[in-house]
């Protein structure tokens, strides 16, 4: 992969790795597991899971179980949750393949233009992640949130089993940083406009604020990450009565239904 750009060829990507793909012509990205057998467990915003009225037009695919002509199970999700497992083609959507990198020198995470297409944190094994990202396939990943816990943060998780401890802060996603990261660095820089008439020293001054707001929120240099194994998720993160709740409400249904 080259400084420029992450793209990838679909023969060189290999179980366990994080791909992402632009959606609305770059205006994001779109983030999720490769976990072998040309499937992608990714998260997504539940409501669009469960709306008839969405659209492919939508800023998530739609894929429901059994729509995809070539792969039956392709759709699969559990009730009330977000994660779902994709073929390649319909996670794609005819967009390109990206890989993201794990790693990286800071040197080339600030080199990078875009967020969300790299870290310095190092991934952990193939078969830690693939593990990962099938357990929160069948236990899900909690309430989507753009900026605290979306796709992106779902894929780092599974790759690095890092967890943020404060909860009222920026999640894991690159994406978010940089959204969060640009208009602060312009804020911050501001001021400076006194003292540099030049538009150019004031964009250098903000491009520089604005990189390094990103490098500072990224997981491999952050302070308040802890490792927290998959098991014990849905216990830290407060989701742990939700889950049961919906399972004793998911038994109750299926005895109902037995006694029917």
């Amino acid at each position: 992969m080259g400084l420029l750009t992450n793209r990838v060829e679909r023969n060189e990507i290999k179980p366990g790795d994080h791909i992402y793909t632009y959606r609305a012509v770059f205006t994001y990205s779109h983030h999720g597991i490769f976990v072998g057998g040309s499937k992608v467990v990714h998260f997504r915003p539940e409501r669009n899971l469960n709306s008839s009225s969405e659209t492919s037009s939508d800023l998530y695919d739609t894929t429901s179980l059994g729509s995809c002509p070539i792969f039956p199970d392709c759709g699969f999700r559990q009730p009330n949750s977000g994660v779902v497992l994709s073929c390649l083609d319909c996670f794609l959507r005819n967009g390109s393949l990206y890989c993201f990198e794990y790693g990286v020198t800071p040197s080339v995470f600030l080199a990078k233009v875009r967020g969300g297409t790299c870290t310095t944190a190092v991934s952990d094994p193939p078969e830690a992640v693939i593990h990962r990202a099938m357990y929160l396939l069948q236990n899900g990943f909690g309430n989507y949130d753009i900026f605290q816990n979306n796709c992106e943060d779902f894929a780092m998780y599974c790759k690095t089993g890092l967890l943020i401890m404060d909860k009222q802060g920026i999640g894991r996603s690159g994406q978010a940083s940089s959204a969060i990261g640009a208009p602060l660095a312009a804020l911050i820089s501001s001021p400076l406009k006194l003292l540099m008439p030049s538009p150019i020293g004031v964009a250098t001054v903000t491009a520089g604020m604005y990189c390094m707001s990103r490098y500072a929120t990224d997981i491999g240099v952050r302070s308040d990450v802890i490792k927290v194994a998959v098991e014990d998720l849905a216990v830290n993160l407060g989701w742990a009565g939700r889950h049961d709740q919906a399972a004793e409400e998911n038994e109750a249904s299926n005895r109902q239904l037995v006694t029917l």
